[in-house]
Order: structure tokens, then C-alpha cells, then sequence
């Protein structure tokens, strides 16, 4: 029989578990900031051998962080949060980002790549379970191809979307504008890492792609400049990790994945499936951000990003699937199934950030 009797929170229960969470949070934001001072330390590998105590709080945290994001079924969101900024300010050492030559001094730091590594084996395993790998090395994968772009074209539209189109004020388009700006400011860049190598369809395929995202050579016309335009109208924050700070753990795993899956060549075939996908579904997205800006009655610099992309992306979508994606499916057929983890990894995990950012934008409205 089912009870009728009415629980009442218990508050001073629900106090501590508060005040737990704000402690726990304080001693992730004291880690982060000694790892910060140890990517300035010069010559940090020998000085952390001479005196490894050194960075002791910072690993204590890091291992902590690791068991209660990956090591259990519930979702810490603050350690999900320390541990995918660490791994991007590592990350983004692979990029050169025009700012003091002193800053790359541990670019190539054994420490640090130790913490990635340890970060990245632990957050892999993690994400891979999230997806049934087994039934993807069972499918027809030229076929599940085709099919997965073609239903990603012109999807149904989400919750989110309708709240993005219908209800978002334009104090939440600036809060999506922030949050964009992490990755709409150095748009493409993680590209180049996949473009050396032997000539062929694929690479040159991937090339134009490249070309079209730096605006074939002219500033003017780069993606990113497109994007800094769109935060002038508002008068905001036009650099590059502007607002870093509201950039959801989400949205920093899908950055720190593309890291990942650009730098090691044996996943060649995850990155193209995930670019496939990302190439593929990006219009109807910014269909919804752009049918909000024009709701709100916004000027044309102030969405013109947008528009540039549904044009660009629509053809980027195409060249993927058919010069990029079915290709390496011929010509690595015992390995193609690869293209599809790359595919629905990325749709999996840009669903997840996509809803990260509603809900950081309801917040912040």
C-alpha cells in the first residue's frame, strides 16, 4: 500500500550537504589555482623532482576528483568541472595563442603530461560506456552513415530548441554569446593537427574545410572574426577565453575530446565521424540561435556569425560524408566502425553540452 504520509526535507540535513559541497568546491578552486602557478614554474619537471611536495595538494585533489567523477554511477559536477579545466589548460599548450613566449615554457613537461594522461584514461573509460561499442562493430557502416546525417539534418526540434527560438531574452543571447565565444573565437583551429601526412581525397577535402573556417586567408572573413563582431554589438569581452569562467564542464569535454582525438593519429577515423556529425548538424543549431536573434530584433552583426555558418556548413556537412567519411569507410574497412564511435560520441556528447548551456542560460536569466 502506498504511504501517504508527507516527508519533509530535513534542513539541517540538507544544510551540511551544502556546506560540504562549498568546502569541497573551495579546495578544487585552491587546486586549480596551484596547478596554474606550477604551468609557470620554470623548469617544472626538475623542480618537482627536488622538492615533489610541491604539488601534493593539487594531486591530492586531482585523484580525489577522478574517483568521485568516473569511479562512481553519481554525477559530481564539481569534479567533473576541475578535472576538464585542468585538462584544458594542458590542452591548450598545443595551440599558440600570440601572448608571452614564457607561457609555452612547459609545453612539453613530463609532469604534465602525466596528469593528462591520468585524467584522459580514467574520463575515456568513463565516456566509452556511455555507448554500446559492440553493436557498432556490427553495423553496415556506409550505410548507418547516411542514414544518422540524414536524420541530423533537419532534426525534430528539441525542448531546448523551442525555449532557444520562443523564450530566451536577449540577456540570455548575450549568456549564449559568452559561452560560444570559448570556441567561436579560435574556431578551426584544432584542425590543422589531422591535415600533414601523405596526399589524397580525404586530405584535401579536409584542407578546403580548413580554408573556408580561416575565411581562405583573409581576417576579415574568418569565422572567428564573424563571432567577435556579434560580441562588440553587445559591448562584451572580445578575446579569446573571455568567459572562461562560465564555459560548462560539458562544453570543455567536447573541446578537451577534440584535443584528444586530433593529437593521436590512430584516432583519425573517430575525429572525421565526429566532424562528419558537427559539420552535419551545426545549421539546425544555429537555425535556433538565429531565428532567436531575429525574434529579438537584433541587428545583422550582431547574428551574422550564424548566417555564415548555415551557408558554409550545409556544404561542410556534404564534403564530409561523401569525400571524408564514406571514403576512409572503403579504404579502411576493418577499422570503419571507428567512423560511427567518432559520429555518435560527438552527437552524445554536443546533446549533452547543448543542454548544459539551456540550463546555464535559464540560470543566468
Amino acid at each position: 500500500m502506498q504511504s501517504n504520509l508527507v516527508i519533509f526535507p530535513n534542513a539541517g540535513a540538507a544544510k551540511n550537504s551544502t556546506q560540504t559541497e562549498e568546502r569541497t568546491s573551495t579546495k578544487y578552486d585552491r587546486a586549480e589555482k596551484q596547478f596554474i602557478e606550477l604551468l609557470a614554474l620554470e623548469d617544472l619537471d626538475n623542480k618537482l623532482d627536488a622538492k615533489p611536495a610541491r604539488a601534493s595538494e593539487f594531486e591530492q585533489s586531482l585523484s580525489r576528483a577522478i574517483s568521485a567523477a568516473y569511479g562512481n554511477d553519481r554525477t559530481d559536477e564539481q569534479a567533473h568541472r576541475f578535472l576538464q579545466r585542468i585538462l584544458y589548460r594542458i590542452n591548450r599548450l598545443k595551440l599558440f595563442w600570440y601572448d608571452d613566449l614564457q607561457n609555452y615554457t612547459n609545453e612539453r613537461s613530463l609532469y604534465l603530461s602525466s596528469c593528462r594522461d591520468q585524467i584522459e584514461t580514467a574520463w575515456q573509460q568513463w565516456e566509452l560506456a556511455q555507448l554500446d561499442v559492440a553493436a557498432l562493430q556490427q553495423l553496415d557502416v556506409k550505410h548507418a552513415l547516411i542514414e544518422r546525417a540524414s536524420a541530423d539534418l533537419n532534426p525534430p526540434l528539441s525542448e531546448s530548441s523551442h525555449y532557444i527560438r520562443e523564450e530566451m531574452t536577449e540577456a540570455g543571447y548575450r549568456h549564449l554569446l559568452a559561452i560560444g565565444s570559448f570556441d567561436g573565437l579560435v574556431e578551426g583551429s584544432r584542425l590543422c593537427y589531422v591535415l600533414g601526412g601523405a596526399a589524397n581525397e580525404v586530405q584535401c577535402t579536409l584542407v578546403r574545410v580548413l580554408i573556408e573556417e580561416y575565411g581562405n586567408g583573409r581576417l576579415s572573413r574568418k569565422h572567428s572574426t564573424f563571432f567577435a563582431q556579434m560580441l562588440a554589438e553587445f559591448g562584451m569581452n572580445t578575446e579569446p577565453e573571455g568567459y572562461f569562467d562560465l564555459v560548462p564542464w560539458e562544453v570543455l569535454a567536447c573541446a578537451n575530446h577534440n584535443f584528444l582525438t586530433t593529437d593521436r593519429k590512430r584516432y583519425f577515423l573517430r575525429y572525421s565521424g565526429a566532424l562528419t556529425y558537427f559539420e552535419v548538424a551545426g545549421p539546425a543549431a544555429y537555425k535556433n540561435y538565429l531565428a532567436a536573434a531575429q525574434r529579438l530584433e537584433l541587428s545583422e552583426a550582431a547574428m551574422g556569425y550564424w548566417e555564415l555558418h548555415i551557408r558554409e556548413d550545409e556544404r561542410h556537412g556534404r564534403w564530409m560524408l561523401d569525400d571524408v567519411a564514406l571514403s576512409l569507410a572503403e579504404r579502411y574497412p576493418n577499422d570503419a566502425w571507428e567512423l560511427l564511435l567518432g559520429y555518435d560520441q560527438e552527437k552524445l556528447m554536443g546533446d549533452r553540452a547543448a543542454d548544459a548551456v539551456v540550463r546555464s542560460i535559464r540560470e543566468a536569466e
